[in-house]
């Protein structure tokens, strides 16, 4: 093998695919992957029955040149890896003396007992595969050629044990095959826009850009835009990814909150730092969901004080001192509402700055509001602005969306940005 780059990786193990365990090795395994140069094409995941992981290992072989397999390496009468291994590559399984001498002598220092003479299975080998060293667990790896001239290794599916082989051996030798090669990404995130309106303004370059790459990545109230170059140096695969990243910027204006793949919580936490500006909370519909968030940021304990969670009518006017006439007015989920009970919140935290949400999560109606009616409210000495919308899907989509509409809110407070009007629906 030589030059390679085509990479599949196959998870085996039916508590895979009965989602009793998450495929986290084939993350990590990409992720490690494309640091050295390597392209993955496929993922596949294949239950422990013996003629399936044969079928997926010659459908692997037939159209990539290098195979990661973990799982199945164990020794019990569902890990048949090794079988499933020898059975493509056309060869017996044999007894490798040393390892069934290493093994007895690893169990032997054991106080649970002798070794159960099944682990002696884990000595079989293909006729003709190497093995990889375990310095974790008693699985051996393996490294076998299949046909079409293509390699394979197999891990254990311990994340582990895996991880340890592709650090001593795996990425090392593909690292020598594929030579000088490194993989930059660049992630502008971008909040309160769908991946469908991002795709629209980015339609021309997506067909056009091969390296760097385009990539979408789509989750509950912001889009990600990952660019990825690939070349023979880390300064070379930035300069690739700069004029993209600005032409990408240009296009989608200010929703792009980062072009450093940040949470938009350290993004406020970072601009309420270099404003010397501190940062409170009123949250209703969302429990307590966006102090948590600010919280977890670094440098939070500097600019942020607190946020008071106030569910219920009662705790809006008592805590926050919101009206009577708003409760009973345009209610608790209004402008009104939303204004006072940032206001509250910055006075009751003295702060330079509150945000305030309050709304109708679902799955009923509240306060005669819709469900999905989310109110936001913003709070400052220069400033004091209330947006409200109307977000689809169910309760956590709701809530998520709220939360990314007020930290954004800020965001643009702190940056001097228009801020939103309040007939958007979303």
């Amino acid at each position: 093998m030589s030059g390679a780059e085509r990479v599949e990786v196959v998870g085996i193990g039916t508590e895979l695919l009965l989602g009793q365990i998450a495929n986290t090795n084939a993350r990590w395994i990409g992720e490690r992957l494309a640091e050295i140069g390597a392209d993955v094409y496929y993922h596949q995941v294949v239950g422990d029955n013996l003629d399936r992981i044969v079928d997926v290992l010659e459908v692997a072989a037939a159209r990539t040149d290098v195979v990661l397999v973990t799982g199945g390496l164990g020794p019990t009468e569902d890990d048949i890896t090794r079988e499933a291994i020898a059975a493509v590559m056309g060869v017996p399984l044999e007894r490798d003396a040393s390892l069934e001498r290493w093994l007895r002598e690893r169990f032997a220092g054991f106080a649970d007992g002798p070794m159960p003479e099944n682990n002696l299975c884990q000595a079989d080998v293909p006729r003709g595969a190497r093995t990889i060293e375990n310095p974790r667990g008693s699985a051996p790896g393996l490294v076998a050629n299949l046909p079409h001239d293509v390699r394979l290794y197999a891990m254990p599916g311990v994340p582990s044990e895996m991880i340890a082989m592709m650090q001593s051996t795996v990425l090392p030798e593909l690292s020598a095959s594929i030579g000088a090669a490194v993989v930059r990404s660049r992630t502008l995130r971008s909040v309160g826009i769908g991946e469908s309106r991002v795709a629209e303004l980015l339609a021309d370059l997506f067909p056009s850009s091969s390296n760097p790459s385009i990539a979408y990545l789509a989750s509950a109230g912001e889009v990600k835009v990952r660019l990825t170059a690939k070349s023979d140096s880390v300064e070379h695969a930035e300069s690739m990814i700069e004029p993209l990243a600005i032409e990408v910027q240009r296009r989608l204006g200010d929703v792009v909150y980062t072009s450093h793949d940040e949470t938009l919580e350290q993004v406020v936490t970072r601009l309420l730092s270099a404003s010397g500006l501190r940062m409170a909370c009123a949250e209703s519909l969302t429990g307590g969901a966006v102090g948590a968030r600010m919280t977890a940021a670094e440098g939070a304990s500097d600019v942020f004080v607190g946020s008071a969670v106030t569910y219920t009518a009662q705790a809006k006017h008592r805590v926050l001192g919101v009206s009577l006439g708003t409760i009973e007015g345009p209610g608790v989920v209004s402008r009104e509402c939303a204004l006072e009970m940032a206001a509250g919140a910055r006075r009751l935290f003295s702060s330079d700055v509150a945000v305030s949400l309050t709304g109708a999560a679902g799955p009923e109606p509240h306060d005669g509001a819709v469900r999905g009616t989310v109110w936001i409210g913003l709070d400052a000495e220069d400033a004091s602005h209330a947006r409200g919308y109307v977000a689809a899907g169910d309760r956590a989509r709701v809530r998520r969306w709220a939360e990314q509409a007020a930290l954004d809110l800020v965001r643009r407070h702190l940056e001097g940005m228009p801020l939103p009007e309040s007939d958007r629906i979303i």
